[in-house]
């Protein structure tokens, strides 16, 4: 049985049966029966799909939003906001695939030569828990646009959300079976992602479940796209506007509770402002409320599992018994729901572990730098290399980014994702990109088109 806890009270909340191997034939079966009329409808058609899919979205917004904020804990504010941010990711590609996609001409011995990018088949996308609604978009807008068609195997803690958007593709009208909800139990799914009418895989979460998905997926000679852990650092250096970089990366740090692989995790100050910096910090973060996600005033709600909070706590405590300070939270909250306070650690080395592990959590980590070149070293000192920030003069900032080893850097400001720029880690956060015209191209055969006669030399 699938099975849906709410965070914030410890409650069962929704059981969904599992896909047994008939159900899973009949959604397979769709699938590619689906990719056969799909690939062949034109640009207009497909945007025509999307576009009302938005629209629902946006008109069921409070129902959508509802589900994220009891099964995974999300405030209800930021809820919406996904909701909106989902919309948003359907209508760019529904705006911009056609040229994302456009045939590129390319000068050669031929009458004429290009490329064209065609649809490959049903795609898998394997998705997490923590933007249930942002993420199935991020990895369907684009697929779908392509002229491919989804099988969505989404996490089991989030079975209310898989199911609603499934069902808001039936509700806009969209060619049925185009994108599909597999309830799958993890253990499951390597037999669906060997299945010859999968032709590629998306997947998001850990490192560890990512390295497993990438080996079966090459052992079929299948693509991937693999979006990964992160120990995102955010340097902050002499120059900077330290008040707007502690109130961003403040930001950074308590959106959806800390549960963000984009996160600021690591924030790494040069000597001569750390003191004045993690005072600011401080001050920023004892601002934001703790407490139920289902009220407006509520900025942190409960981490969406009891075994995540619990080895938030233990790489919390191991870091201070290391020799790290803790200036504010850090300790286990009694009372029902999987709740950790906002926490504040300074005094952090790269040896440390809330120094070199991914913290899914409201847990702040300050490691002090002697200067610009030292906090270069400490942010790429890790096995990650999703996301970055640095704070500093403009100029200066655009070259320290081309020194870090990250898939993403912002410069005085936020790091997100947007359906108009690609997103995507190297090292251990994973290879190939999402969402921008990049992300469009990785599902698709880049295929060379030859056209006689020869050029005469």
């Amino acid at each position: 049985m699938i099975t849906a806890i709410d965070p914030t009270y410890d409650t069962v909340i929704r059981e969904v049966m599992p896909a047994d191997q008939d159900e899973i034939e009949r959604i397979l079966s769709r699938a590619e029966q689906a990719y056969q009329s799909w690939r062949k409808t034109d640009f207009s058609a497909r945007a025509e799909v999307l576009n009302a899919v938005a629209h629902r979205l946006r008109e069921d917004r409070a129902r959508l939003a509802y589900l994220m904020t009891e099964e995974m804990g999300k405030p209800v504010k930021e809820a919406y906001g996904e909701i909106e941010k989902a919309a948003w990711c359907a209508e760019h590609y529904a705006a911009h695939a056609e040229s994302y996609l456009s045939r590129d001409e390319i000068s050669s011995d031929a009458s004429l030569s290009y490329v064209q990018y065609l649809p490959l088949g049903p795609i898998m996308g394997i998705l997490p828990w923590n933007a249930p609604f942002w993420l199935a978009f991020r990895f369907c807008a684009p697929v779908l646009m392509a002229g491919n068609t989804c099988v969505m195997k989404h996490d089991p803690h989030v079975p209310g959300c898989a199911q609603a958007i499934a069902q808001l593709f039936g509700d806009a009208g969209a060619p049925s079976a185009i994108l599909q909800n597999l309830p799958l139990r993890n253990e499951d799914a390597e037999s669906v992602i060997r299945d010859d009418r999968i032709r590629g895989i998306s997947f998001t979460g850990s490192d560890k479940a990512g390295a497993t998905v990438a080996a079966i997926a090459a052992s079929e000679i299948k693509p991937a796209v693999l979006e990964l852990g992160g120990s995102d650092p955010n340097i902050v250096l002499a120059d900077a506007d330290l008040a707007k970089a502690a109130e961003i990366i403040a930001l950074s740090r308590i959106i959806n509770a800390g549960q963000s692989c984009i996160a600021a995790k690591r924030i790494i100050v040069e000597a001569p402002v750390h003191d004045a910096f993690v005072a600011l910090l401080k001050e920023r973060l004892s601002g934001y409320k703790l407490g139920d996600p289902r009220e407006q005033s509520t900025d942190v709600g409960p981490l969406a599992r009891d075994d995540l909070r619990q080895g938030l706590h233990r790489q919390v405590q191991d870091t201070i018994k290391a020799g790290a300070t803790c200036l504010l939270g850090g300790d286990m909250p009694d009372g029902p729901g999987f709740f950790y306070p906002v926490t504040l650690l300074t005094d952090v080395t790269s040896d440390m572990a809330a120094g070199c592990e991914e913290t899914f959590g409201p847990v702040a980590v300050v490691m002090k730098a002697r200067d610009a070149d030292h906090a270069i070293e400490i942010a790429n000192d890790t096995r990650y290399g999703l996301g970055a920030a640095v704070w500093t003069e403009t100029r200066r900032g655009e070259a320290i980014a081309r020194e870090i080893i990250a898939g993403q850097v912002s410069v005085n400001g936020i790091v997100k994702t947007d359906p108009r720029l690609p997103s995507g880690g190297v090292r251990r956060s994973g290879y190939g990109r999402e969402l921008g015209p990049q992300g469009i191209h990785e599902f698709v055969n880049a295929q060379q088109i030859w056209i006689g006669p020869a050029k005469a030399l």
